[in-house]
Order: C-alpha cells, then sequence, then structure tokens
C-alpha cells in the first residue's frame, strides 16, 4: 500500500497507521470539519503529506454516487478500501441508519469501485463488523418492506438492529469474496475490539449504554489496539487464501453457520442490490 491509495471511511486510528506507513490515505466521512481536522491531524503527526479528506455521506445514495465519481476522476489508484462506520436513526433514502449506514452504504461504494480495485490488484476490501454479528440475524421480510429498519425505539431493538447489520457486513465478505474469485482482489470482515473512538459523538445515549451493557464480551481497547485487527486484514501478507473470511485479535475466526451460509448470503446480495437501485 505503501504506493498506491487507501480509502478509509471513519477510522481515525487506521489512517494514522497508513499514514505512518507512507500509503496515500483518504479520509472519507460526513462532518467536513471533523474530517479536515482529523487529515490535518493525521499529516502532522506522520509526517506525510498524501493524507487527504473528501466527503462522504454513507446515509446518502446519492451523495455515495457523487463521491465515488469525483474520487474516480481525482484518485488513480485505490489499493485498499476500508468500510468502518457505524450510526443510528433514519438514512435520506428511507432506510434505518442502523442498517443504511453500516451496510447498504458499504456495500453500494464498494460495488462502485470494484472496477477500479480490479485495475489496481492486488487489492484488497476490509469491512469491520463487531462481535456483534453473532447475536444478530437475518429478516428478510424486515429488509423487503423497509420496515422497522431501525426503527425500533426500545433499546433491544435497536441492538437487535445493529447485530443484524453487523451480521450483513460478514455475509456481504462472504459473497463478494465468491464473486472476486481470481479477479486479484480479496475480502476480508472483523471485529475490532471495542474501540471507544471520535465516532462515539455520532452515536445517542441509548445506543452506547447498549453496547456498553455487553462490553463484557467487547474487551475495551484504546483507538491504536483497536485498529490491530483492521491493519492485519489491510496489510498481512500471505492471507489471500482467506478471502471471505472473519478476523478478530488479528487471528481467523470462525463464525456461526448464518454468518457462512452461500444461500442467505447469495439473497441478502440480490436484495441489497435491489435497495440500492443497482439491480
Amino acid at each position: 500500500t505503501n504506493k498506491g491509495a487507501t480509502l478509509l471511511t471513519n477510522c481515525f486510528a487506521t489512517a494514522l497507521a497508513l499514514a505512518l506507513r507512507g500509503a496515500r490515505v483518504i479520509v472519507a466521512c460526513r462532518s467536513k470539519q471533523r474530517g479536515e481536522d482529523a487529515a490535518k491531524d493525521i499529516r502532522r503527526e506522520s509526517g506525510n503529506d498524501e493524507v487527504v479528506f473528501m466527503q462522504l455521506d454513507l446515509a446518502s445514495m446519492k451523495a455515495i454516487r457523487s463521491f465515488v465519481e469525483t474520487f474516480l476522476k481525482t484518485e488513480s489508484r485505490l489499493d485498499v478500501l476500508i468500510n468502518n462506520a457505524g450510526k443510528e436513526c433514519r438514512t435520506e433514502d428511507g432506510l434505518g441508519m442502523v442498517f443504511g449506514v453500516n451496510h447498504i452504504g458499504p456495500f453500494l461504494l464498494t460495488n462502485l469501485l470494484l472496477d477500479r480495485l480490479k485495475e489496481c490488484a492486488p487489492s484488497r476490501v476490509v469491512n469491520v463488523s463487531s462481535i456483534g454479528h453473532s447475536m444478530g440475524t437475518i429478516d428478510f421480510n424486515c429488509i423487503n418492506t423497509h420496515k422497522r429498519l431501525a426503527l425500533g425505539t426500545s433499546n433491544r431493538d435497536i441492538f437487535k438492529i445493529y447485530c443484524h447489520s453487523k451480521l450483513c457486513n460478514v455475509l456481504f465478505t462472504h459473497e463478494l469474496a465468491k464473486r472476486l474469485k481470481g479477479m486479484g482482489v480479496t475480502c476480508y470482515s472483523l471485529h475490532p475490539g471495542s474501540v471507544r473512538s471520535e465516532l462515539g459523538r455520532d452515536l445517542n445515549g441509548t445506543f452506547m449504554n447498549i453496547l456498553k451493557c455487553i462490553s463484557k464480551v467487547l474487551i475495551q481497547t484504546d483507538e491504536m489496539s483497536g485498529a490491530q485487527t483492521t491493519l492485519h486484514c489491510t496489510l498481512q501478507e500471505g492471507i489471500e487464501p482467506l478471502s471471505g473470511r472473519y478476523f478478530s485479535d488479528c487471528k481467523l475466526q470462525d463464525v456461526k453457520a448464518e454468518a457462512k451460509d452461500d444461500e442467505i448470503a447469495r439473497k441478502l446480495w440480490d436484495v441489497s442490490e435491489r435497495l440500492c437501485g443497482m439491480a
């Protein structure tokens, strides 16, 4: 990655670690102020001037398409795409924000950038999921009708939908790997550790409280430690044969049957394409 571009959606620590290794890093997030400040801090701390902010709102498909158009015009390379988002409320497109930003946004972004990733092969897609995926389950009736997608009012409902969106990340990675086989683009999903990052600001109190409730399972880590598994999936040589798999603590981890079910993964892909207007 040290000469090509790495595109990240929302992760200061990962961006800094890659900038310190000499990579060209594009920090993409919704808040212009916060994104520009982050890019400036990373340039200062790393001494690497190749750190650029580009505005990206994963809650709007129109904004994602417009971002990709600009990115493809201004950046000649894309070696690694790191999808890392966390949000809850409602998107511009009427999808629940947890589902829209955590799954549909990255799904559309990745698909629109696939040709560039193939041109720059060997390249990678890294999807930051969560251990919460193991508590999620896919409800196609709910997805198909757009109903109650992250519109739950109770803590339990919101948490359920968060876990559902993180399971979508794992299934998306599983299916993407199958579709990209032999093309030089590999992909991985991962649990980063429970990170107290700047992004916490985007989550409301209710949601943070839910995450605290499961902090016995989610080991609290500082931001740099939390980035280690993301960096492992981004930089580690020799993991190409493990494309489509899930990592935790920089190690390969098995997932429950539903999270690697070929039929569910394919169906989720089809539904996601339809929701993105790609089908």
